[in-house]
C-alpha cells in the first residue's frame, strides 16, 4: 500500500532533474516544448509531476541518440497530442534513414573492393579523351558527370581544355564503378563527397570500420528508444 501511494505522489522538477542529471530549467523547458505532458499546478503555481512524466522524460532521453533532438522532440509531441500514428511515421523515417546510410556504406565498400587498377595520370594531369578511353566510356559521359558534380577537372589556362588530376581521376573511377553497380548520378554524388571529405581512398578505407561502428550504435540506439517509447505508450494507456 505504501509503495502504491509513493508511486502516486507528486514529483517536483528537481526530482526529475536529479534522477537524469539535468537542470530543473531543462525539465521545465521540456514541458514547455511538449516533450512532457502538461503538469498539474498547485494553487501557488508550482508544477506537480507524476511517474508518467518521469516515463516521458526517460523515453525522450532514450530517443535522442538514435533520432536526434528535433525528431525526438517531434515524436514526443505527437504522442502527447494523441497522434501516435505521426510518432510511428517519424520513427519509421529514422529507421529508413539508417537503412539508406547502410546502403551508402555498402556501395562505397563494393566500389572500393571492385575498383580496377588504372595507371596514374601523368604529372600535371590527363585530358578527357585519354581518361575516357582508359575507363571505356565516351567523353560525353565524363562531361555529364562533371555537370552532375561527380568530377571536377580544372581548366588549362591557355587552351581551356579539361585537365584531370589524380583526385579527379579517382572520382571518375569511382563514379564509373558505381554506375556499373546501378547507382544513379544523384546517388553517387554524396558518396563521392564522403571520399573527398575523407581526403581520398586510403583515409576512407581506414574510416570504414568507424563508419560501421557509428551505424551499429545508431541501430542499437533506435532499439533502446523504441523500447522506452513503448513503455511510455503503455503507461499512457
Amino acid at each position: 500500500m505504501g509503495r502504491k501511494l509513493q508511486s502516486r505522489r507528486a514529483l517536483r522538477p528537481v526530482d526529475l532533474a536529479r534522477a537524469h542529471g539535468l537542470s530543473t530549467q531543462a525539465v521545465r523547458n521540456y514541458e514547455d516544448a511538449g516533450i512532457l505532458p502538461a503538469a498539474a499546478r498547485s494553487p501557488h503555481g508550482y508544477r506537480a509531476y507524476t511517474p508518467l512524466h518521469a516515463s516521458a522524460l526517460r523515453a525522450f532521453l532514450a530517443l535522442l541518440p538514435g533520432h536526434g533532438h528535433a525528431t525526438a522532440t517531434a515524436i514526443m509531441r505527437a504522442v502527447n497530442e494523441g497522434a501516435a500514428e505521426e510518432a510511428f511515421r517519424l520513427v519509421d523515417e529514422s529507421h529508413a534513414q539508417l537503412r539508406d546510410d547502410r546502403r551508402t556504406l555498402w556501395a562505397v565498400e563494393a566500389a572500393l573492393r571492385d575498383l580496377e587498377p588504372v595507371p596514374e595520370p601523368e604529372e600535371g594531369g590527363t585530358f578527357i579523351g585519354p581518361l575516357a578511353q582508359r575507363l571505356g566510356i565516351r567523353p560525353a559521359t565524363l562531361r555529364k558527370w562533371e555537370a552532375a558534380g561527380l568530377v571536377s577537372p580544372r581548366r588549362d589556362p591557355v587552351t581551356g581544355y579539361r585537365v584531370y588530376d589524380a583526385a579527379a581521376v579517382r572520382d571518375a573511377r569511382l563514379a564509373h564503378q558505381l554506375r556499373r553497380g546501378g547507382y544513379l548520378l544523384e546517388q553517387i554524388a554524396p558518396l563521392l563527397a564522403r571520399v573527398r571529405a575523407a581526403g581520398g581512398l586510403a583515409p576512407l578505407e581506414a574510416a570504414l570500420t568507424e563508419w560501421h561502428a557509428r551505424l551499429s550504435a545508431r541501430g542499437r540506439a533506435l532499439l533502446a528508444g523504441a523500447a522506452a517509447l513503448d513503455a511510455y505508450l503503455r503507461e499512457r494507456g
